[in-house]
């Protein structure tokens, strides 16, 4: 089962409440504010701020 996209209209980043955005090639929720990504575990996003990691420079630049 693929993670559901319509999902994304009813979730926000827990930390600056911005929107965020799939990203499939990493199976993540992206907060390009923040410039965080939350994993999907069994496609259930982890949205727990000390479990999100920290996006690299080039992350951050292709999310731009």
């Amino acid at each position: 089962m693929a993670f559901d996209k319509k999902l994304l209209n009813i979730i926000a980043c827990p930390i600056c409440k911005s929107q965020l955005h799939y990203a499939e090639k990493s199976n993540e929720l992206v907060c390009k504010v923040d410039r965080i990504a939350y994993s999907i575990n069994e496609d259930i996003p982890v949205m727990l701020e000390g479990e999100a990691r920290q996006l690299t420079f080039d992350e951050i630049e292709q999310y731009k």
